[in-house]
């Protein structure tokens, strides 16, 4: 059975997971009307990456006779000066929710709850991939700078994004 304080951080998690998942919905459709169609994929593909996120903990929680608990969403920002805009603002999100996994990992440390420190080690390798993966983006479109050719072949580059 989970602690309260622990419940309610997994919640809070659960529901900042599904936040990003509106989050980079937001950014998908500001790329679709910007006809940057590649771009658009892939956070489409990160948007479902980080429901899937969500629903671990929302199983997670459950498998631990816990209860679920859905608070509301925020409606997320819409319009971005560009793709590194975007990338910048993703890369500030997910250092949040980095941060917010290891709090929650210090949480379960300072409670003795080794069940959830362990679960909660997957997460902490993923944040490590995604802060490397925006960045990774970020850096080539600094890169590209205002080259419309080199802006192309990255969109068409990030299109290539498996969902998975």
């Amino acid at each position: 059975m989970l602690k309260d304080k622990i419940q309610k951080a997994l919640n809070a998690q659960m529901n900042l997971e599904l936040s990003s998942s509106y989050l980079y919905l937001s950014m998908a459709a500001y790329f679709e009307s910007e006809n940057l169609n590649g771009f658009a994929h892939w956070m489409k593909v990160q948007s479902g990456e980080e429901y899937g996120h969500a629903m671990k903990i929302y199983s997670y929680i459950n498998q631990r006779n816990g209860r679920v608990n859905l608070s509301k969403i925020d409606t997320p920002q819409s319009e971005w000066k560009d793709a590194s805009e975007i990338f910048s603002d993703t890369l500030k999100h997910e250092q949040k929710v980095t941060q917010a996994i290891d709090d929650i990992v210090d949480l379960a440390i300072t409670e003795k709850d080794h069940a959830t420190n362990t679960y909660l080690q997957w997460f902490v390798t993923e944040q490590v991939e995604e802060e490397a993966t925006a960045i990774n983006i970020l850096d080539k479109i600094k890169m590209v700078g205002e080259n419309r050719n080199g802006l192309f072949l990255l969109d068409r580059e990030l299109g290539m994004r498996a969902a998975g």
